[in-house]
């Protein structure tokens, strides 16, 4: 009797034993509101990570439905990471109803980008007659380089602090992510010095740190205001404007209808560019290097008619 205590003992011994290993090696469940946000989680995070995009390149992240495919994502989540500065406030706080204690606002599990960077076009005051624009200022943060190197150094921080048995690997998968990610921007910029001062056109205001960052102007929008589709009469002034003035290119995301800049397009011989916009964006724009690595190459090969 004694000899089967003992060999039941050793195996369940045996057991805890094999199992540890597995523990320690316990993915992180990354939630990412947008693709730009797993991507880097999973360049910070590597094979200790497991994320999840809530939306692709061809979805406008502002109109989400709050799936129950995503409510069961976010119940597993550990971290949850996207744009803020109200980018995702259709949705996002639904799922957020759902979700677990660790993401929660106000945890180390909610990671909002923008509270990390520097915000563009804050509104000074906000009325229903401004269009669809966000009180805290434009969302679309992740198309500045810069911003992305300050959301990875927040986003380890948040990885060390849940995922402490690995702090000192995600430090070294920023390390070298920095290094990599600062060559990149200086041969970007290199690579974009012509475009510097260009005149653009654009759909909606999701480019707006990608010109910031590349100093080039923005002369125009398809919207009349945020988030109003074009009208005929908007459309037409934006011609004569553009007539008396030319612009170089004009540039909407892969989720715009293409209708407006398309007859503009034809109008003025500007040529209208689809820019990625995100990770999958179009087929060239699979990682974050990529994304950049492409959409100056667009701005560059777009050559007016006139």
């Amino acid at each position: 009797m004694f000899k089967i205590k003992l060999a039941v003992f050793a195996a369940i011994i045996n057991m805890l034993l094999c199992a540890a290993p597995f523990a320690a090696q316990a993915e992180v469940n990354v939630f990412a509101c947008e693709p730009e946000w797993k991507t880097l989680a999973e360049e910070i995070g590597g094979d200790k990570v497991k994320a999840f995009a809530a939306t692709h390149a061809k979805q406008d992240p502002h109109h989400i439905r709050a799936r129950p495919s995503l409510i069961a994502k976010t119940r597993k989540a550990d971290l949850l990471i996207c744009s803020g500065a109200g980018l995702e406030v259709g949705w996002l706080p639904i799922l957020l109803q759902k979700a677990g204690a660790d993401v929660q606002p106000g945890s180390i599990g909610y990671l909002m980008a923008a509270n990390y960077v520097p915000i563009l076009e804050k509104p000074v005051s906000v009325d229903r007659s401004q269009g669809d624009i966000h009180p805290e200022g434009n969302p679309h943060v992740h198309l500045n380089p810069n911003n992305v190197l300050l959301v990875a150094k927040e986003l380890t921080k948040r990885l060390a602090s849940i995922d402490a048995a690995n702090a000192t690997f995600y430090r070294n998968r920023l390390k070298d992510f920095t290094s990599r990610w600062n060559q990149a921007m200086g041969k970007w910029k290199d690579k974009a010095s012509g475009l510097k001062g260009k005149a653009i056109v654009v759909h909606h205001k999701s480019f707006t740190y990608l010109l910031d960052w590349l100093d080039m102007k923005q002369v125009g929008s398809l919207e009349p205001k945020p988030g109003i589709p074009p009208t005929t009469s908007h459309l037409e002034g934006l011609l004569q404007q553009l007539k008396a003035k030319p612009a170089s290119v004009i540039i909407r995301t892969p989720y715009d209808p293409d209708d407006a800049s398309e007859w503009l397009s034809e109008k003025t011989g500007t040529p209208a560019v689809v820019l990625p916009f995100t990770i999958g964006g179009d087929e060239q724009s699979d990682n974050l290097f990529s994304l950049f690595d492409h959409s100056i190459a667009l701005l560059k090969s777009a050559k007016h008619d006139q």
